[in-house]
């Protein structure tokens, strides 16, 4: 029996608490006023200044112009007699022949009867 009164209690004081805390959100408030009000912030006057003064610009002399000397040209006359002279391309032609048919000559193993003097692979006949 002393259980149950003890569970009654207890269920009693939750359905008043339930009930209490929604009467808590519905409330009524009452001020008291003594009439002195409460100290007020005021901003501090704003200051003003007098408007900068302004420089003019300075004024700065033109940039140096700079000249590239003219270019050298050198002429086909510069190299005289020499490899450039009259003639050069023969020389080339036959200092390159030449050096051509000393590899040959050097790399010589008999290929050269298999190829003909364009380098083409030459017909066999069996």
């Amino acid at each position: 029996m002393r259980n149950i009164a003890t569970l009654c209690t207890f269920a009693a004081v939750a359905v008043s608490t339930a009930l209490a805390s929604s009467a808590a959100s519905a409330r009524v408030d009452v001020d008291i006023g003594i009439g002195v009000p409460a100290p007020v912030y005021v901003a501090p006057a704003p200051v003003y200044q007098p408007a900068p003064v302004y420089q003019p610009a300075p004024v700065y002399a033109p940039a140096p112009v700079y000249v590239a000397p003219a270019p050298v040209v050198v002429g086909p006359g510069y190299y005289g007699p020499g490899y450039y002279g009259p003639g050069w391309r023969e020389r080339a032609w036959r200092e390159r022949e030449w050096r051509e048919r000393r590899w040959r000559d050097h790399h010589d193993d008999h290929e050269h009867d298999r190829y003909d003097d364009r380098g083409h692979e030459r017909e066999w006949r069996r």
